[in-house]
C-alpha cells in the first residue's frame, strides 16, 4: 500500500496535477517506510534522516544516537504540528511507479481512489509509535547543512518555509537583549 497525507478530509479521488518535479500531471504517494516524513502539516519545513547502507558509525553516533529515524522541525511550527489533524489516505499501488527509491516517492498518471483513510489527531504520538524521534530546533539550516554533508539517508522538505538563514540567531539575540 502507498500513502498520501493531507490536512483535507473526505478526498474521494486523487486526480493527477501538474508538478514541478515531474513531466506531466501526477498523483504523488510515498511508501510505508517514508510515511514518517509526511506526518506533519504540509507546509511545515523539515529535515528527516536515518541510517542507510553507506552510513558511517560516526554519523550514526553524531546524528541518531539510539534513534532509528529523526524528523526535525523549527520551534515556530511546533504548536501547529501539535494542533494538526492529518488524514492518511491509503492508495492501491497498481497504477504507481517508483521515481525515487531513497525518498520512497511514487507517482500515478491516472486518478486514484483511496482504499482507506486513517485520521491522525496526535502527530507527536504517531511519530513516537513509529519509532521516529521528533527534534524541535530554533533553526533548521545548520542541521540541514550537516545532514546533507553526512553519509545519512535524508529528505529536506519545504525549506522555503523555514526561517531564513541566520534569522533564528537574530531573533534569539533580540530576545536575550529584552
Amino acid at each position: 500500500m502507498l500513502f498520501h497525507v493531507s490536512e483535507r478530509p473526505g478526498i474521494e479521488r486523487f486526480d493527477p496535477r501538474a508538478s514541478e518535479a515531474s513531466s506531466g500531471p501526477v498523483v504523488w504517494a510515498v511508501d510505508a517506510d517514508r510515511l514518517r516524513n509526511y506526518l506533519v502539516p504540509r507546509e511545515c519545513p523539515r529535515v528527516t534522516y536515518y541510517a542507510g547502507p553507506a552510513t558511517t558509525a560516526a554519523d550514526v553516533e553524531r546524528f541518531l544516537g539510539s534513534s532509528t529515524a529523526v524528523l526535525a522541525i523549527e520551534w515556530a511550527w511546533f504548536d501547529r504540528l501539535r494542533a494538526s489533524r492529518l488524514y492518511c489516505y491509503q492508495l492501491p499501488p497498481e497504477t504507481f511507479e517508483c521515481i525515487d527509491e531513497c525518498a520512497g516517492y511514487f507517482v500515478s498518471r491516472e486518478p486514484v481512489a483511496p482504499a482507506r483513510v486513517d485520521v491522525c489527531d496526535d502527530v507527536v504520538a504517531e511519530l513516537r509509535q513509529r519509532g521516529v524521534e521528533l527534534r524541535v530546533v530554533p533553526d533548521l539550516w545548520p542541521l540541514r547543512d550537516a545532514v546533507v554533508a553526512s553519509s545519512l539517508q535524508f529528505s529536506v522538505i519545504r525549506m522555503r518555509n523555514a526561517l531564513p538563514r541566520g534569522e533564528a540567531a537574530v531573533l534569539r539575540n533580540a530576545q536575550l537583549a529584552e
